[in-house]
């Protein structure tokens, strides 16, 4: 990477044994769907992997591991639209591994959603050759996505052949660790030409029977016009391809364009899918028309979401791609497709493309740029509100129980058993008791309220939700006479690796700090939800939900009575974590480096993680990473203990010691835990962080598909915590302290209807309120309100 453009990504010269992590870091979408940055001419092996996801597009197999018969979901890999093959004279076909490459380039260019590849080749009978290719998936227009060629003859005259084809033979193969499961998710319904220039694929998968129809048209042409072609069709099983034979002479250029189109049965307003693709293909007519629009509609984009920091270059590219990449997963394409936010993007099959609690550091980006965004991943859980009521039905509770792993449906699709590609063992998983994910649902519903003031969706939807997680987290704790509180026992924190105490039968620990604190955040909000909602509204859903005056008298004890575990000064992890061994870190440092999976090594060694002081991620520090101080003082108080502020400093302390960073988001949350009394460290944290899935330094986990929450969280990083940006009781907060070797962030942020524009350096804060049709609102600069209105601009002395 060499310094230049703060939106190009270039990858000089070619390295098989780095190409799926590049096409990770490559992959193009729009939100609807998106494809790895795989050469068009590669098929899956150990070098390349063109997978493309669907968004929502899921599907059931069951297998059979260990023994044991398994069913996972997986987010879908469907047919590879990507297929260009070429030939020169009578030689092979051209590939990237087996043909003498003399000069080879990408660059990924983010201002414009564009991938660009530049290749010269000599082939086996001496002939070179110039192969520029270029790709866009429209971002606007999320059906629809293109190819450009240009295929110069530097030395040779002749014939030359391209094959334009939709391969359905993929399979779920991308991550190494499930391939001992069932992997084939798609059967081909019929597949033929549309035309002379034109071929379609539609294909379902065999469970969830969604249908997918891809149409594709090529063309090819020079200076002059279309060229002279002998078209030939091949119709394999799965395969539906068209040879196009032409002659080129020495010197001379040849533009071969490909475009396609995607359209399944979830989409809406269409008549069939296979009628749709086939029409929408055949209006496109040029790849360059689609780049000008694609060109608009990215600048808009930009308009909205850029954050300008003046620092090193490095740091700015890599904004720009975890920005780039966050929008390829959310975009307005994204807008009524009923989904969630995967934390692998739509860039691989890692974690099967289910929804996690990571939306609840993607969600503070959208929400200050485009909040319907985050309204509509929000409805996503809010139309599986009845799965998860079913789900605390079933496991004894009131209210609603979200699942730890969410997909199609909303149960529960967390695996059974797991494989330890450390040891070779298939584990039981019990991850599915991270309840706290039911609070990050609440919190996101909460802080979307704040940001927009979009009392509609509190009204009609919102409201719902935390009533429910609020009966839920009611109904789980229990009452302990001895300490006189409510405690949650049989549960997994954050951190993910303590999943039962020391030679427990039973899984689950107690007490967890973080889960039993949010439970009672949820719990306050849902009483400050009931007085915020009219009259009418709140007899309503008290009616519907079946709540009365017990069950809220119940919810204000339990929230008064929380018990959070404090042992000398130091927010306990949970009850008993401080009383675990100690662990060697500098022997599994230097054995394994910075970053490592802790809980895998020690299974290997026949030990077991459960038995020490040793964390996967943050887990009590959330609580300083979600909440100020203020709003941590406000909370304690109302739980009836004294918090000292000296209590954040000492657990910091104590958990920098003990925590492997084994997860993409730990070294978010330590960043900002920090910032306050270490900038300069805190920028060290976050450099590390921006950096992991770009040097693959997450294990090489990131060709898997991009760790889509941390990239958010990195942006976070930079738009909230270094501008110390707060919304707390309807005012907008600004306490910025940039570090040292940052000069100045200038950002666009929507707050309640107004475009703010915002720049601060060491020593000033401007903000510029755009003319817009929100109310005068209130903004607090380092402890002093002013109310704001349309077209005003102020500057602040810091």
């Amino acid at each position: 990477m060499e310094n230049g453009n703060f939106f190009h990504l270039t990858y000089k010269g070619y390295m098989a044994a780095s190409e799926t992590h590049r096409e990770a870091l490559c992959t193009l979408g729009n939100g609807y769907f998106a494809t790895r940055g795989a050469h068009e001419s590669s098929h899956a092996d150990g070098f390349h992997y063109p997978g493309t996801y669907l968004a929502g597009g899921y599907n059931r197999l069951k297998s059979t591991v260990a023994g044991h018969v398994v069913e996972n979901e997986d987010l879908v890999n469907w047919p590879n639209w990507l297929v260009l093959k070429l030939r020169v004279g009578d030689g092979q076909w051209f590939s990237l591994d087996h043909s003498e490459l003399l000069f080879y380039e990408q660059t990924l260019d983010m201002r414009h959603g564009v991938l660009h590849t530049k290749i010269r080749f000599k082939d086996e009978s001496g002939r070179v050759s110039r192969l520029e290719s270029e790709r866009l998936v429209h971002i606007k227009n999320p059906h629809i996505a293109a190819i450009r060629w240009k295929l110069t003859a530097e030395n040779w005259s002749g014939p030359a052949a391209v094959e334009n084809a939709i391969d359905a033979t993929v399979t779920n193969s991308g991550v190494k660790r499930y391939r001992d499961l069932s992997s084939t998710h798609l059967e081909v319904l019929r597949c033929g030409a549309f035309s002379d220039d034109g071929i379609f694929l539609e294909a379902q998968s065999c469970q969830s029977h969604l249908r997918m129809a891809v149409a594709a048209r090529c063309r090819v042409f020079n200076d002059i016009g279309d060229m002279a072609l002998e078209r030939t069709s091949i119709n394999k099983e799965k395969y539906i391809a068209q040879q196009l034979s032409f002659e080129l002479r020495e010197e001379t250029t040849a533009t071969v364009e490909k475009y396609i189109s995607i359209y399944t049965s979830r989409d809406t307003a269409i008549s069939e899918p296979a009628f749709e693709a086939c029409n929408e293909v055949k209006r496109l007519w040029t790849f360059e028309k689609l780049f000008i629009s694609q060109r608009k509609a990215w600048k808009h984009l930009w308009n909205r979401f850029d954050i300008h920091v003046e620092s090193d270059f490095e740091s700015q590219l890599l904004i720009h791609l975890h920005i780039f990449h966050i929008l390829q997963t959310a975009s307005p394409s994204t807008y009524v497709l009923d989904v969630g936010i995967p934390p692998r993007g739509l860039h691989g099959e890692a974690y099967r493309g289910h929804i996690f609690w990571d939306e609840l550091f993607v969600f503070p980006l959208l929400n200050l740029r485009n909040p319907l965004l985050t309204r509509e991943f929000l409805l996503y859980r809010y139309h599986r509100l009845e799965e998860a009521r079913h789900a605390a039905k079933k496991a004894g509770f009131k209210g609603a129980m979200f699942p730890w792993q969410s997909g199609s449906d909303g149960r529960e699709e967390n695996q059974k058993i797991h494989l330890n590609p450390q040891s070779g063992r298939w584990l039981p998983d019990v991850t599915h008791l991270q309840h706290h994910v039911n609070s990050a649902v609440a919190f996101n519903v909460w802080h979307y309220y704040q940001v927009t003031d979009d009392k509609e969706f509190l009204y009609y939807f919102g409201a719902e939700i935390i009533l429910e997680i609020a009966r839920f987290w009611s109904s789980k704790a229990h009452f302990n006479p001895k300490r006189e509180r409510f405690e949650i026992h049989g549960v997994m924190g954050p951190d993910e690796y303590h999943t039962a105490y020391p030679g427990a039968s039973n899984p689950g620990i107690n007490n967890n700090a973080y889960t039993n604190f949010m439970a009672a955040w949820v719990i306050d909000k849902a009483l400050k939800t009931l007085r915020i909602l009219d009259k009418r509204r709140r007899e309503e859903l008290l009616a519907d939900l079946e709540i009365d005056n017990k069950e809220l008298d119940r919810w204000n004890i339990v929230c008064a009575r929380m018990f959070i575990p404090i042992n000398c000064g130091v927010i306990e992890q949970y009850e008993g974590f401080c009383e675990l061994k100690e662990l060697d870190w500098a022997h599994y440092r230097k054995r394994y480096g910075d970053n490592f999976r802790l809980d895998r090594i020690l299974e290997s060694e026949n030990d077991s993680v459960n038995n020490y002081q040793a964390g996967k991620q943050a887990d009590a520090l959330m609580l300083f990473y979600l909440f100020s101080i203020e709003e941590l003082s406000e909370m304690f108080v109302k739980m009836g203990y004294d918090f000292a502020p000296q209590t954040i400093l000492s657990t910091i302390d104590y958990y920098k010691t003990r925590t492997a960073h084994g997860s993409s988001l730990s070294r978010i949350v330590f960043s900002w835990v920090i910032s306050r009394s270490d900038r300069n460290g805190s920028w060290d944290i976050f450099k590390n962080a921006l950096e992991a899935d770009f040097k693959d330094a997450l294990g090489g986990t990131t060709s898997e598909g991009i760790h889509l929450g941390a990239m958010a969280g990195t942006v976070d990083l930079i738009q909230r915590c270094y501008t110390g940006l707060e919304i707390r009781e309807n005012v907008l907060y600004f306490k910025p302290r940039l570090p040292k070797t940052v000069s100045e962030i200038r950002m666009s942020i929507r707050f309640r209807s107004h475009w703010i524009a915002v720049t601060m350096n060491h020593k000033t804060l401007t903000l510029s309120f755009e003319r817009g049709w929100g109310n005068p609102i209130r903004v607090n600069v380092e402890g002093e309100e002013f109310i704001f209105s349309e077209e005003e601009t102020r500057f602040f002395r810091l």
